[in-house]
Parts: C-alpha cells; structure tokens; sequence
C-alpha cells in the first residue's frame, strides 16, 4: 500500500512529537525551534528572504484562493511608521464558506489520527521557516520590537502549537482503535466481541486570534482542532490579519499536498463595522469557539454560546506582592523589566503591585513604601532613558486606545500619579506610537480603578496595611475579577506556603521569586500551565487535557462472532 504524504509526515517528525509527549507528562524545558534571529541559527540568506517577503506583500492584495469571497477588506496600519500596509484580505461569505467546509470535511474526519497529526506537525515546521517573514508581519501589526515579534510568534508560538497537538495525540491514544471483548454468559461458550472505537469530531471550531499577541493562542488552537478532526475557521483581529493570514495561507498548501481539501482551515477577515464572528458563531455546524481577546466579549461569549464548547483566554489584574526580599534592587529591576516589555501589552505582565506600608524587609532593614515606589520609578527610568534600549524592549503601542486610556488615567481627578509615562522617540521610526510606563499609587480601600486591566504600560502601586492585607487584597481581586499570571516576593518560607496556598484558593497561578529569568512574566511552554479556567480570566488552560479532550467523542460498534459450528 502506497503511504500518504501526511504519514511520510507523522514518521519524519514522530522523534519530535514524541519528545513533546513526554514534555508535557515531565513538565521539563523543551523547544525544538529556534528562538533568536541571529544569522548564524539559520539558513543562508534566510533573514533577507523573510524581509523581502514581507515587503513585496505590502500594497497588494493578499491571495488565498479561498472560495466563499465578497470582497476585499484590510485597514491595518503600522504602529512604527504610522502608515497602512496596503494589505487587503477576502471578506467572507459565511454561507459560501461554510458550504465548502462541508463539502471538505467527510475526508478530514474519516482521515486517521497518524495522518492527522502528521499534517499538524507538517504545519508547524512551514510555520517555523517562515519564522522572518512573520516577525515582520507581526511586528508591523502588534508593535512588537523585531527581537520579541521573532520569538513571540515564532517559537514561543510554535511550541505551543507543539504542546496541544502533542497533547491531542496523547489524548487520542489513549482510547485503542479495535478491542477483543471475550465473556461467558451463562455455561455456553465464552462470547466474543468485535469492538470499533471512532473518535469522532464535533464540528467547525470559529478561532478568533488576538490583536497584540496574534499566534501564541491561534497556534494551538488551530492545531488542537485539527488533530481531532475539526474544520477551523481563523477570525483574525482586525487590527492584526496579515501574520494569521501568512499561517492559514501555509496551513491550506500542506493539507492540499496531504490530498486534503485546503478549505479545512479557513480565513474569515472582517472590519470593525462589519464584523463577522456573530454570523459565525450562529452558523449551526460551528460546536467549539477558541477566544483570546478582551474580557468584555470574552465573558459574553461564554455567556451567550453555551450551546458550544468555548475556550477563552481574556484579561485579568495581575498582581504583584512585595513582602520580602535578598534585594531590592534586584527585585524592582525584574519587575520594571516586566512592566516596560512591549509596554505591558502582555497578559502576564504586572499591573497591581501591593506594597505593605509596614515596609518590604531586606535581611534586618525596612524599606519604608516611599522608598520602594521610589526606586522602582528609577528602575524603570534606567532601563527607557536610552532610546536604543527602549526600542528594543517597548517596541510600539498596537492601538491608539492606550494613549488615550493612559491621558484619561493621568488627569482623573484624585489620581496620584508617581510616574507620568510619556513616549521616548524611536531612533528608526519617528512616527511610531510609544509610551513608557505609567504608574499610580492607590490605597488597598480605594482600588477600584484598578480591578480590571488596563491594557498597555499602566501599573498601580498599592498601599496594603501589612503583608497579610496585601496578599488577601491581591488573592480577592483575582478570585473576583481574574487574573492571567501573578508574582510575589517573600524569604520567609512559612509566609511562602500561606502565598501560594491562597493563590491556589483563588484559582491563580503564582511566580514566586522571579529575578533571573527574564522576562518575569516568560511563560514556557510544557512546563507552565498557561490560564487556569478558575478566575474569570479565562477558561481554558495551554495545554492541560481539557483543553483537547472534549473536542472529539467516542462513538462505538460492537459485532459478535458468530459460534463455531
């Protein structure tokens, strides 16, 4: 029997998908991408070749050949240069593509689960060559500096999207294609049975990626879903289509070349007076909704579709808690570097820093709270004064709305500013959209403006009346009001247990002591769980079996032998 491209695939990369499978049960460090730029990691002519496409894309429209079209949309525009990109998508027409959705799924479903995880981890090496061209792509949507853009949608994304295919095989394989049932029934012979078991797709997952972090969600959701035999249909964010459209447009050649129907994964682009996921969300073939994006939908989504299975992933007030530390200094350079990275336009990054007015304890001193806030103002200044430094760590702000949030923050009445978090000039984009952290100092009584995100360089340094009232104040707010990522500082390792007990009680993950690893809020994939679907934040978690088990059933058959004779 003649092997299919996509079972060549399965044994090329098994060695790889193996080792991802016992990353996730090992919980270890494991990437098999390359994470920096630099020109010696990669193929001759490689960097250029990623520039060059990126650029001759601009000003053009973007070809799918996707059926289902009605017209052209795309409004993106570079927060560096402050000039469109020219891109136009197709606008989709929701009854013509889920018509040839339907049409290519019978193939997809009835496909075996090798086949199907091998045209998933086919993508992903695509993915991984194209790592150049996305990062442009990416970083002239989000407003990523190059260096994140590379590693954020390149191989922190891509081992994502490893990590939930390996763990949609690990889920798949746990349940045997065909089983001998043997059992006496009564004093005639034993019987026998013939069993099949089908795991069996639920139907057309809708994947709405996010504005500022594009793959690192869509990967594995796009991935997840086809592994367990689900159409995708990708709903870009308006604002950031054209490194989702570059994958999707990758994704559609491979399973063409597997002999698949390419309309298995879909692109449906729309603008923000038309939008289009409510057509999609309505169509009833669509069973499963993956989310990234703000809370507000988020939480509606998970409101109003509950016909389907919804995986969300929105926003939360993640909190620091100072209670006591080796070295101040240290600690408040970590965290400056956490608030200043890609102007905290990051769902880990810190936002709520709650600081005991009986002081942070460093060995037998007491830093008074004015001295902390103090310092961490300095912190952050030292690493945005220069220019170069700051283009490289802030990059750009991805939406207009952050200024204006941050200009509303600042002349509120009753607001204590501590520092004002003006822009810094880019010294290769003049024009591009910048701002340095801004920070506010609360007491633990008045914090309600800081019980939501706010999403961009925003922070709030909050009095707390001891380390105790700190710790329930931080724990509270993200039982009630989410929280993605949450950090602490403390050496007294009896107060380290009460932290993380009382975190674990408000279903948030907690990073304790965080200074060496850099950033504070890096997130690794198969060793951190990533969302803990306990706080509203969100509701699933990359990558634990939730989230890939329930998007395939077991349907069974059972035959009985006929008796011998």
């Amino acid at each position: 029997m003649t092997e299919t491209p996509a079972e060549r695939w399965f044994a090329r990369w098994s060695e790889r998908l193996e080792a991802a499978v016992a990353a996730n049960r090992g919980r270890h460090a494991y990437s098999p991408f390359i994470e920096s730029p630099s020109r010696r990691r990669h193929p001759e002519g490689a960097p250029a070749a990623g520039r060059a496409a990126f650029e001759k894309q601009l000003g053009r429209p973007f070809k799918l050949n996707q059926p289902g079209e009605s017209g052209r949309v795309g409004s993106e525009v570079s927060p560096f240069t402050g000039r469109a990109l020219g891109v136009t998508y197709p606008r989709a027409d929701v009854d013509g593509l889920y018509d040839a959705i339907s049409a290519a799924w019978p193939g997809w479903k009835r496909a075996s689960r090798r086949a199907r995880v091998g045209v998933c981890m086919e993508m992903l090496d695509r993915w991984a060559r194209q790592s150049f061209e996305n990062a442009y792509a990416t970083m002239h949507t989000t407003g990523q500096a190059f260096m994140l853009a590379f590693a954020g949608s390149g191989a922190s994304s891509l081992d994502r999207g490893l990590e939930a295919t390996a763990a949609a095989w690990s889920a798949m394989s746990e349940i045997p294609e065909r089983a001998t049932f043997t059992r006496p029934f009564g004093t005639g012979a034993p019987v026998q049975l013939d069993k099949r078991y089908r795991l069996v797709p639920v139907g057309v997952a809708v994947v709405l990626s996010c504005g500022s972090y594009p793959a690192w969600n869509a990967y594995p959701a796009i991935l997840a879903n086809l592994a367990t035999g689900n159409p995708v249909v990708v709903k870009p964010h308006p604002e950031t289509i054209l490194p989702v459209a570059i994958a999707v447009r990758t994704g559609r050649k491979v399973l063409a070349e597997a002999g698949f129907d390419p309309n298995l994964l879909t692109l449906a682009c729309d603008t923000w007076d038309q939008p289009v996921a409510l057509q999609l969300f309505h169509r009833p073939e669509t069973r499963i909704i993956d989310f990234t994006g703000g809370q507000t939908f988020g939480m509606w989504i998970e409101e109003h579709q509950r016909d389907k299975q919804v995986y969300t992933e929105t926003a939360g007030c993640n909190a620091v808690v100072l209670e006591s530390v080796l070295d101040l200094d240290a600690v408040l350079e970590a965290i400056a570097y956490g608030l200043v990275l890609f102007s905290a336009q990051m769902c880990t990054a810190p936002q709520n820093i709650w600081i005991p007015r009986t002081g942070v304890r460093q060995g037998t001193q007491v830093i008074p709270p004015d001295e902390v806030r103090s310092r961490l103002v300095a912190a952050v200044d030292n690493l945005v004064e220069d220019p170069e430094v700051a283009a490289g760590l802030c990059g750009a702000l991805h939406s207009t709305g952050t200024l204006d949030a941050m200009e509303e923050l600042r002349s509120k009445p009753g607001v204590r500013v501590v520092r004002a978090g003006g822009g810094y000039r880019h010294p290769k984009h003049p024009d591009a959209r910048t701002a340095t952290p801004l920070l506010v100092a609360l007491s633990a009584d008045d914090r309600a403006l800081c019980q939501r995100e706010h999403f961009g360089p925003i922070a709030f340094l909050i009095d707390a009346e001891d380390r105790d009232a700190a710790l329930a104040g931080a724990t509270a707010d993200a039982a009630r009001f989410g929280a993605i990522a949450s950090y602490a500082y403390t050496t007294d390792p009896v107060w380290l247990e009460r932290l993380m007990d009382a975190f674990a009680d408000a279903g948030a993950s907690v990073g304790v002591n965080l200074i060496r690893q850099r950033p504070m809020n890096f997130t690794a994939a198969f060793s951190d769980f990533h969302v803990t679907g306990l706080n509203p934040a969100g509701t699933a978690c990359l990558t634990d079996p939730a989230f890939v088990a329930r998007r395939f059933r077991v349907v069974q058959s059972k035959v009985e032998r006929a008796e011998p004779g």
